[in-house]
């Protein structure tokens, strides 16, 4: 499935990307190369394949949820740059 360099630079203009005209020749090769290899996928044949196969057994790797004391505010606020008695003061970042 061979890419024209117009979907390369669509996907780049996408992605926020500035590509050189040496750039946009390469990945056009490259990702071409890619999408073969992808379509050499629809060959094989996958009949006797089950729909489902979990190749690692499953096991849940979270810890039970248990009660405990938190941190003093004074060992959580102790490095901060800025703070007050009982916050962290950090930048405006919404509504600017």
């Amino acid at each position: 499935m061979p890419l024209s360099k117009e979907q390369v630079k669509h996907v780049a203009r996408l992605a926020r990307l500035k590509l050189s005209l040496k750039e946009t020749e390469e990945y056009t090769r490259e990702l071409t190369t890619i999408l073969n290899y992808i379509d050499q996928l629809k060959s094989v044949n996958t009949e006797e394949v089950p729909a489902w196969n979990q190749s690692a057994t499953m096991e849940n790797v979270f810890r039970e949820d248990e009660i405990r004391l938190s941190l003093p505010r004074e060992k959580v606020l102790g490095n901060a740059a800025n703070r007050d008695d009982e916050y962290f003061h950090v930048p405006r970042v919404i509504g600017r």
